[in-house]
């Protein structure tokens, strides 16, 4: 019912752009590219900005962030999420050219999502372009019939100049300022991972938080001093496990992204115990700053890391693989986790937002502008 309503409301936004357009009364401006994201300051809208910041560089005045659609006409509109775009294709401007990122979704995950795949689908011949970040979804979406020739692959990027590695004495000082021992093995998690945007009791399975809580109680139980850092919104599930379990944790969430930077830089290991995954971001942003992740084959995982070269991956959805790759990890030489550590910035440096954000517009926006 609440989807219902938000469609007719989305019916009605649209209806006097497209008159205007009807009848040649449009006075749009001149910036070409829409790139569409939601009001609430998650992913999506990180995306956008950093793709707008690097092409204005290089392109001033050819993208603009956008929250509405329906008033958008003869443009480049880039939904940066497919769940918005279902949202509003049924209303918006067919005076348009439209791109559609989808980062991730399988009709295993949910009922749910199986009805949002096939709707996507039938959605696609109304498209110029589908984005996909991952090698893995992008086979995904050619097995599903997505045309080729509509479908391009351009992974997430990170800010390596902001998310970068830090001194000894930098890793020591953050850690102080949070009070945590310098005996401890910080493991971080930075998601959201409850459902809903309140406290987050009941989990959201697909991000794993139950087999994240498993992992850390099998390592606890072999006597590893864990610490766990956790921030982002609704993670009420992982913290009451935590207490419950007596597994110490600092619980924070900086509302700026860019103050992440300094809780990386507190952490031994950043792990992902996901089922499913666009990315993540923490995947990127971890491996930016230096700090070994172990995880799920999800999202850009296998596009990033090699195992035991650049990372960890558990091809198994199980907390005893998950806790015996950290373990495997912890016990790692100096020597091996500085080089570890080198491979994996190395590694990391070629999906920089420069780099990504020039793709969008080379392999994206520039020939829908043109054609």
């Amino acid at each position: 019912m609440k989807n219902q309503i938000r469609l007719i409301k989305n019916k009605v936004k649209c209806l006097p752009w497209k008159l205007l357009s009807k009848f040649n009364l449009y006075k749009g401006n001149k910036i070409p590219v829409k790139f569409i994201i939601e009001n609430a300051d998650w992913a999506i809208k990180i995306v956008g900005q950093n793709i707008k910041n690097e092409i204005d560089i290089i392109n001033p005045r050819k993208i603009e962030i956008s929250t509405k659609p329906n008033r958008i006409v003869r443009s480049v509109v880039h939904f940066g999420s497919q769940y918005m775009w279902l949202n509003w294709e049924k209303y918006i401007s067919n005076d348009n050219k439209y791109v559609v990122s989808f980062f991730h979704g399988k009709p295993e995950d949910s009922e749910e999502v199986k009805i949002h795949i096939d709707a996507f689908m039938n959605s696609v011949k109304k498209l110029n372009k589908v984005l996909t970040a991952s090698s893995l979804v992008e086979n995904r979406l050619l097995g599903w019939g997505v045309p080729k020739n509509k479908l391009i692959k351009i992974p997430l990027g990170v800010n390596t100049n902001l998310f970068n590695v830090p001194s000894k004495n930098e890793k020591y000082l953050i850690r102080k300022s949070l009070g945590i021992s310098k005996h401890s093995i910080v493991i971080g998690s930075f998601q959201k991972d409850g459902e809903g945007w309140g406290d987050g009791f009941v989990p959201k399975l697909i991000k794993g938080p139950d087999l994240f809580i498993s992992s850390l109680k099998l390592l606890v139980s072999k006597g590893y001093p864990v610490f766990v850092l956790l921030t982002g919104p609704a993670r009420g599930y992982v913290i009451k496990k935590l207490r419950s379990y007596g597994i110490p944790f600092l619980h924070k969430y900086p509302q700026n992204h860019n103050d992440l930077r300094s809780l990386y830089h507190a952490l031994d290991i950043y792990l992902i115990t996901s089922r499913e995954e666009g990315g993540p971001m923490g995947l990127l942003e971890s491996m930016a700053s230096g700090t070994p992740v172990v995880s799920t084959n999800v999202g850009m995982v296998k596009d990033l890391i090699t195992n035991k070269l650049t990372g960890f991956i558990s091809e198994k959805i199980e907390a005893e693989d998950l806790a015996r790759k950290v373990e495997y990890l912890i016990n790692l030489s100096e020597n091996k986790k500085n080089e570890l550590q080198y491979n994996a910035r190395k590694e990391v440096c070629k999906f920089d937002w420069s780099i990504v954000a020039k793709k969008h517009w080379e392999m994206v926006y520039k020939p829908l502008i043109n054609c």
